[in-house]
């Protein structure tokens, strides 16, 4: 009697057959006599293979709802009978292994390098080494397009949101909308009505509000993550292969992403960042940092910048280079007490830190400037299509973080392209102060 897992394999290879009838006809061809009626003998034997894997599958639930685990303590004199000959022995229930998030993708993209792109090929090589049939399934539907091949939505989902704890910008609070048609407006209220008290002949007033519109349209993020043939010539499942593959491609693209959101300026199809959207009068000129006090004081102008505009303070938050976060964190006072001890917990003076590298510390005209911002990031948004394409190269070369030129070939690495939509903003501009000329730590 065939396994489940054989019966699995063969409804792909069926499913694999009915498509190549189907593109026959997607193609503007006919289908023969003989190739109809080959079709519907394929769709008959996919039902028949379903309904024998539900059957299977409903086994499997009742068998492990009725497992009676075995105590191991008991006596052997205390042994209950054994079971009579024929009767099947019951197992202990033990929990499934939960599936490691961003796992359907990685192995999506293992399965492509495998086929040499060949999707009814990925599809089988996923059936066949277990990779799930939510992936096998995706392979074999999917249509390539000049992009690449389209992760399915609840695929891409799982990875975009395994980029909140590396993003900073994502991490201290900035909420994600979907792209409708990759475009998405968002009104603001930039002048308030005029309220106020009048007389008993008063006439009131005529006020109103004025409002505004933060538009978001989609910008097109790619990234080119070289990873290792050995990984993903891989053939099974393994949480800890499907990790490093997704760790890679992650942290790539969100790296990428926060230098976006927080110092691009929106030419060259990026997306503009909050250096860009910053008012001038929000960005201030740091001190040097030479007492406890010009350090207090400069903290405290960027959270009144927010404060003095009524900002909703919805969720405030602090973005410096680790250089600063250090500076700030070793601080202390006459008696030798930290001046933040609250740092090394992540907060300062009340509000989360977000420290990365995308803020830089060679600004300034010496070459040695960094800069901090104090934003409310509940008031910041961040417009994405909630689809990735990918795409492979086993040839191609890449700039390494040197800039030096690396051939994949000569590597024995695959270039794996990740393509994402999405845009930033802030609702309200003055939701963002930035301090800028920081030398402290220099």
């Amino acid at each position: 009697m065939p396994t489940i897992n054989e019966l699995r394999s063969e409804r792909a290879k069926v499913n694999a057959s009915v498509q190549a009838l189907a593109q026959i006809e997607a193609g503007g061809g006919t289908l023969t006599a003989e190739q109809l009626t080959e079709f519907a003998g394929l769709q008959a034997k996919f039902g028949e293979l379903t309904a024998q894997i539900t059957r299977m599958e409903a086994a499997e639930t009742i068998a492990a709802a009725a497992a009676v685990p075995v105590d191991r303590a008991l006596n052997a004199a205390h042994q209950p009978a054994p079971p009579p000959a024929g009767a099947a022995a019951s197992m202990p229930a033990r929990p499934r292994t939960p599936e490691l998030p961003g796992s359907g993708m990685s192995r999506m993209v293992r399965a492509l390098v495998v086929a040499g792109g060949n999707q009814q090929v990925a599809a089988k090589f996923a059936m066949d080494n277990q990779f799930g049939e939510d992936v096998a399934m995706a392979l074999n539907t999917l249509t390539p397009g000049a992009g690449g091949v389209l992760v399915p939505a609840n695929m891409a989902r799982e990875v975009i949101e395994l980029w909140r704890p590396q993003s900073v910008v994502r991490r201290l609070g900035a909420r994600s909308l979907p792209l409708t048609n990759g475009n998405i407006t968002l009104p603001r209220l930039k002048g308030g009505a005029v309220v106020g008290y009048i007389g008993s002949d008063t006439d009131i007033p005529t006020t109103g509000q004025t409002f505004d519109n933060l538009k978001l349209s989609a910008k097109k993020l790619t990234g080119l993550v070289p990873i290792s043939n050995d990984l993903l010539a891989y053939a099974g499942t393994s949480p800890n292969v499907d990790k490093l593959v997704v760790d890679d491609l992650t942290g790539a693209m969100s790296s990428r992403e926060d230098k976006a959101f927080i110092r691009d300026d929106g030419t060259l199809d990026t997306p503009k960042g909050l250096l860009s959207w910053a008012l001038a009068g929000f960005k201030i000129v740091a001190s040097d940092g030479a007492t406890i006090q010009k350090v207090e004081t400069d903290l405290n102008k960027l959270i009144l910048c927010l404060e003095a505009v009524n900002a909703n303070m919805g969720a405030p938050g602090w973005i410096m280079s680790p250089r600063t976060f250090r500076f700030l964190e070793g601080m202390r006072d006459g008696n030798g007490n930290k001046v933040y001890p609250e740092m090394k917990d992540g907060n300062l003076k009340g509000y989360p830190i977000g420290k990365t590298t995308q803020v830089p510390n060679n600004l300034g005209a010496g070459s040695n400037a960094s800069e901090l911002y104090f934003v409310d990031f509940n008031d910041c948004f961040i417009g994405e299509d909630e689809t990735l394409l990918i795409d492979y190269s086993k040839e191609a070369t890449y700039k390494d973080d040197q800039g030096n030129m690396v051939s994949a070939f000569q590597r024995d690495q695959t270039l794996v392209r990740v393509i994402a939509k999405h845009d930033f903003g802030p609702r309200h501009v003055e939701s963002v102060a930035i301090l800028t000329g920081v030398t402290w730590g220099a």
